[in-house]
């Protein structure tokens, strides 16, 4: 990622564009601005995306359909969804479809400012060298340098941002249980709502991918507890 991250900013709402992309600008940021789907897929073709803020609601298609694809396509570029959307349900289906946060609207801009430095820490390697090489857990394989995941028959296994550092946030801490405050702490850099199941959904997605659903051999649910990563994991430590 350069020092000065580039935003892309997708929004029908001309003064939100407008707003954001001077705002951001101040903040230190390079921003590119995007009215709709067709301007995101130009901009994602000639440029370098560090972070995309999405709006759920555009004119040529839905923003949720938009980040399901990218995860797809573009799996570590974060997204950020901006929605009108009151009912958590949508905000769920949101995370559960791979968006590594989201903001509902009205909001402040500070806000969104702070949930896009917060997003790009997890993503970033520039704040702290990486110390380990790998970690080796059940078969699997993560690659905190590459941030890829290798199955234990040497196929990758697709994750995005947001799911590669809670899962980093376990290998770091194996055994040990953590609650929905402190793994939304460790991963997001802000304290826990209480109706915020953001933690929840990640754990979800993360556990089907690695094939943990339904047997949660990997991971265990801690009753009034939180989450715990069950297995070893052996390190392999960077030469110095």
């Amino acid at each position: 990622m350069q020092s000065q991250p580039h935003i892309l900013v997708v929004d029908d709402d001309l003064e939100i564009r407008k707003l954001l992309g001077r705002y951001l600008d101040q903040q230190g940021m390079r921003v590119s601005l995007a009215a709709d789907r067709r301007e995101l897929e130009e901009n994602l073709a000639t440029q370098t995306i560090d972070l995309i803020v999405l709006d759920v609601m555009l004119p040529d298609a839905s923003g949720l359909d938009i980040c399901r694809q990218l995860r797809d396509r573009r799996p570590h570029v974060p997204v950020i969804l901006l929605t009108a959307l009151k009912e958590d349900v949508d905000r769920i289906i949101g995370l559960e479809i791979g968006a590594d946060d989201y903001l509902g609207k009205p909001f402040n801009p500070r806000e969104l400012l702070a949930r896009i430095r917060a997003v790009l820490r997890r993503v970033s390697d520039l704040t702290e060298p990486p110390t380990v090489a790998a970690y080796r857990f059940s078969g699997f394989v993560a690659t905190p340098e590459t941030r890829n995941v290798l199955d234990p028959d040497g196929a990758d296994v697709v994750l995005t941002g947001a799911e590669f550092d809670l899962l980093r946030v376990f290998l770091d801490r194996p055994g040990r249980v953590l609650s929905r405050e402190q793994l939304l702490d460790l991963t997001q850099g802000r304290e826990a709502d209480t109706l915020d199941r953001s933690i929840d959904v990640l754990m979800s997605r993360l556990r089907r991918k690695l094939g943990d659903g339904g047997q949660f051999q990997i991971f265990k649910t801690v009753r009034n507890g939180g989450y715990q990563l069950s297995v070893r994991v052996d390190v392999v430590e960077t030469a110095a």
